[in-house]
């Protein structure tokens, strides 16, 4: 069988996604105690039939059992079958903001408040956040899209090659906690300064030629997909499936999408699996239109 261990943030989407998992077929436990976990294995193995495919949640509940984290991940390497760790993470701010809105007490939290929860959780989770196989950020993954984000992740899981992820995002509204490598963009002149580049994106050939012609880039790119297709080997002899480079400049719509556009083109053509999606692009237009007057408040 197969082991999923779903951990993460309070707040960062853990019990939506058991939920969405248990869609897909697996069998599903949440917050099982970590010392339950090798007979919980057990158990699936001798079921009638056998289950193939099981995902648990584990977090920072196992704090409130006097457990350490490194009590924790020493459960997680006494399993015998093979296992993936997802961590689900997203920005304090955003953790905040839900159980703010939620109005739920934060299970680290002085009197359940967030703003200590959130701190306290990010400091007792960091090495089992070191320790995951997956990262992902649900900053900006609306809930009723998280389903169609970890079916995308799930073949990843199975894939021997690693599979590289590209995406832009604008510093204005924070660095993606989930970035393996982040590449500031912010060098190349800016196109939002040019009224006939200004409303269009990193996507439109008069944006991208822009970009790469600009001094340097060519240079820049040249010596930055060799170093990529150099770590690559090393990454898969750390077992890792999944390399997550994300470009970023002011916006995150012009220079910092031509650019992950532009990485994704070299490495294709080096048979590479790729992945790319602009996490601001969208957000970044009405941001322009609202600056310009294009669109009313």
């Amino acid at each position: 069988m197969d082991l999923l261990i779903v951990t993460g943030m309070s707040g960062a989407g853990k019990s939506l996604a058991l939920k969405s998992l248990e869609d897909m077929g697996f069998f599903c436990v949440d917050n099982l105690p970590s010392p339950m976990l090798g007979e919980f294995t057990a158990m699936c193995k001798n079921a009638n039939p056998p289950i193939r495919c099981a995902a648990v949640t584990l977090d920072s509940r196992e704090s409130l059992l006097s457990r350490s984290p490194e009590m924790v991940l020493s459960e997680i390497r006494k399993i015998d079958v093979p296992y993936t760790i997802l961590f689900l993470d997203a920005r304090d701010d955003v953790l905040k903001r839900r159980y703010n809105e939620t109005r739920k007490r934060h299970p680290l939290g002085l009197s359940g408040e967030a703003e200590t929860g959130v701190r306290t959780e990010r400091g007792y989770l960091a090495a089992m956040r070191d320790a995951a196989d997956f990262v992902l950020d649900t900053s900006d993954i609306p809930a009723r899209e998280l389903s169609s984000c970890l079916e995308k992740f799930i073949p990843e899981m199975d894939r021997e090659q690693v599979s590289v992820i590209l995406s832009s995002f604008g510093y204005k509204r924070g660095v993606p906690v989930d970035a393996d490598i982040v590449i500031d963009m912010r060098f190349v002149e800016n196109p939002f300064y040019y009224e006939d580049m200004r409303y269009l994106s990193g996507l439109d050939e008069k944006v991208r030629d822009f970009v790469l012609s600009q001094p340097y880039v060519s240079e820049f790119f040249h010596q930055l997909e060799q170093s990529i297709v150099d770590m690559l080997p090393l990454y898969e002899k750390q077992d890792k499936h999944i390399l997550r480079i994300c470009f970023g400049c002011t916006g995150g719509r012009h220079r910092s999408v031509a650019a992950s556009e532009e990485m994704a083109r070299r490495l294709r053509n080096r048979g590479q699996a790729v992945r790319i999606y602009h996490r601001d692009i969208k957000r970044e237009l009405q941001d322009i239109e609202l600056r310009t007057g294009k669109r009313d408040l």
